[in-house]
C-alpha cells in the first residue's frame, strides 16, 4: 500500500505550558521523515493555534474535554492510508532525531510486533519503569497501598534485566509507535476510558489480535510523568473509575 507520509502523530492537549509543548513538537519536527503532526485540543479555548503554525502541522480544538482516547480517535479517518506508522505522543517528552528513524525500523522488521516504545528516563536521570504485567486488582492495590514491594517489582519487569528488548503485556502511553494499520484495527483507543488505563487496553486489544508489543531500549526518552492522580483527589477518582471498567471488560 502506497502512503502519503511515513509517519503520523497526535498529541492531545489540555491547558498546557507552551514552553513544555513547543519542545514536544520540535522534537518530532525534527525527524527526517516525512510527517504529519495532529495536535488535538481539549482546552477550554483555542489559545495554542497561534503558536503552531506549520504545514506539517494540522491543529484540531475538540472543543470540550473529550478525554484521553477519544480525542486522540479524532484522527482515526484522517491517517487511514496516509502514514505507514503513527505515534501516539504525550506533550511533555523530548527525544533526539534518531529516535523516531530507530524505532521504525525495529516495528517494520517484524509484522507480529504492533506497537513499540523506547526506554524513559525522568528529567533527573532516573529510570521510569514503563513496562508492566497486565493489570490486576491486586497488583493495582499493592502498588497504591506501597505493600509487597517484591510483588510490585515483579509487576514493573524489575526482576528482569531492562535494558535489553523484550515483550512486556503493556507499556505507559506517552510514547507509544504503532504500525498505523494495527491502531485502526483496534479503531484506536477504547472510547469508554476518559482518562488512565486506555494505554492498558489497547495493549490487550493488540494481544488479541494475535500481536505483540516490543519494549526497546536502545534508544531513550525524557518524559516529566507527573504522576498526578497519586495527589489530586479528582484525578484519584478518574483513575478508580478507568480500572473498574478495565476490570469489567477484561475480568479481575
Amino acid at each position: 500500500m502506497n502512503h502519503t507520509i511515513e509517519i503520523s502523530a497526535t498529541i492531545v492537549l489540555f491547558k498546557e505550558d507552551i514552553e513544555t509543548l513547543q519542545a514536544t513538537v520540535d522534537c518530532f519536527l525534527n525527524t527526517p521523515f516525512s510527517k504529519k503532526l495532529f495536535l488535538i485540543d481539549n482546552s477550554p479555548t483555542n489559545t495554542i493555534k497561534k503558536h503552531f503554525q506549520n504545514s506539517e502541522i494540522e491543529y484540531i480544538f475538540s472543543g470540550s474535554n473529550l478525554g484521553f482516547g477519544k480525542a486522540h480517535n479524532l484522527v482515526l479517518n484522517k491517517i487511514k492510508n496516509l502514514s505507514r506508522v503513527h505515534l501516539v505522543l504525550n506533550p511533555d517528552v523530548v527525544f533526539e532525531p534518531q529516535v523516531i528513524p530507530r524505532l521504525m525500523k525495529e516495528l517494520e522488521s517484524d509484522s507480529t510486533v504492533s506497537m513499540i516504545s523506547p526506554q524513559v528516563f525522568y528529567p533527573n536521570g532516573d529510570l521510569q519503569y514503563t513496562c508492566r504485567k497486565a493489570p490486576t486488582f491486586l497488583g493495582l492495590l499493592y502498588r497504591k497501598l506501597s505493600v509487597f514491594k517484591n510483588k510490585v517489582f515483579e509487576i514493573e519487569y524489575r526482576n528482569q534485566d531492562v535494558s535489553k528488548p523484550f515483550y512486556p503485556e503493556f507499556m505507559y502511553g506517552s510514547f507509544m509507535l504503532f504500525n498505523t494499520n494495527d491502531f485502526l484495527n483496534t479503531n484506536g483507543f477504547d472510547t469508554r476510558y476518559f482518562l488512565y488505563m486506555e494505554d492498558a487496553d489497547i495493549c490487550r486489544m493488540q494481544f488479541d489480535k494475535g500481536k505483540r508489543i516490543l519494549y526497546f531500549p536502545k534508544v531513550n526518552i525524557l518524559h516529566v510523568h507527573r504522576r498526578e492522580s497519586s495527589r489530586n483527589l479528582r484525578l484519584f477518582y478518574l483513575h478508580l473509575i478507568s480500572a473498574i471498567k478495565y476490570f469489567k471488560k477484561w475480568g479481575f
